[in-house]
């Protein structure tokens, strides 16, 4: 059963792995992104690199999760897309290339579709195949990052 808060939405008690997979109870996990993590565009990625740079790409995925939720209305695609590429990331380091090419491929079309300074990062995760580096994949989305 999914923990919820005290109006009945879902939150994220579970403690998790580096790869984000979920432990039982009571085990030590890593820290998590708070549910209510609402970070400005500079605050994201600030902690979306700081935690691509310790190869913790699930938790950068939740950092940019938190933007996505909270940034206005024409930003929304690009933080989901740059959530999906870590989610991709994420799933290269558990061994599951095929699941993540599909997701490089969604978020690099979102990435791609807001241009400027992240057309970058979606070019280098639509290079990045299911037999990818899963180190080296993630050092190349954190070098074409925005700072």
């Amino acid at each position: 059963m999914r923990d919820r808060d005290p109006e009945g939405k879902p939150r994220n008690a579970r403690p998790r792995d580096a790869y984000g997979r979920p432990l039982p109870y009571g085990s030590p996990g890593l820290p998590r992104v708070p549910d209510d993590y609402a970070p400005t565009t500079e605050q994201a990625l600030a902690d979306g690199r700081r935690f691509l740079d310790e190869g913790l790409p699930f938790n950068a995925h939740e950092v940019f999760e938190g933007r996505w939720k909270c940034a206005p209305e024409e930003e929304r695609e690009l933080w989901q897309g740059l959530a999906q590429i870590c989610v991709g990331l994420t799933h290269l380091q558990r061994g599951n290339g095929r699941g993540a090419v599909t997701l490089f491929s969604r978020g690099a079309a979102k990435a791609q579709s807001y241009g400027g300074a992240y057309d970058p990062v979606g070019k280098a995760a639509s290079a990045l195949t299911q037999d990818s580096d899963p180190v080296e994949a993630v050092t190349l989305i954190l070098d074409r990052l925005p700072h």
